[in-house]
């Protein structure tokens, strides 16, 4: 028999189907991602339709923005914490390695030292987010997404 054919999946050996991931709680997650990731972009955008890089400093058009995040995406408790993110130019947030850097120094002078030390410890505190408050934080930022594409002039699309 050649080697590519598709073997027959074994049976659990409990006779119980394996256990599957929520949907609803990716999509919520995903869908509270975007919405949030527009909002920070458009909460540091200038009413221009530019933004200021908290890692490089340059100005750059909003199109060119990401949501950075100081702490990774990977630290439930400060995913959607509107001080560990900022809008940061796509070439920082994706290809510099060394971003970080001046990220710290932007976001320490931005937020503070006090601020930026205990982000630091709910950084390294776990968090498990209900449904409830994932479908409370989109409907908030659905709201604010729209109140600042009106009041920049910026048509984003969700």
């Amino acid at each position: 028999m050649p080697y590519y054919y598709k073997r027959k999946k074994k049976k659990p050996k409990n006779d119980e189907p394996p256990k599957k991931k929520a949907k609803k709680e990716v999509n919520l997650v995903a869908k509270l991602d975007r919405v949030f990731a527009l909002y920070i972009r458009l909460r540091d955008a200038m009413p221009s339709g530019l933004f200021r890089c908290i890692s490089c400093g340059q100005i750059k058009p909003y199109e060119q923005s990401d949501c950075g995040h100081f702490h990774s995406r990977t630290h439930m408790n400060t995913r959607w914490d509107e001080k560990n993110c900022n809008a940061e130019c796509h070439y920082c947030n994706r290809f510099s390695a060394d971003h970080l850097i001046g990220y710290r120094e932007n976001l320490i002078c931005k937020i503070g030292e006090g601020n930026f030390t205990l982000l630091q410890v709910r950084a390294g505190q776990s968090k498990k987010w209900s449904d409830f408050e994932l479908k409370l934080m989109i409907d908030h930022y659905r709201k604010e997404v729209v109140r600042l594409s009106i009041e920049k002039g910026i048509k984003v699309k969700f």
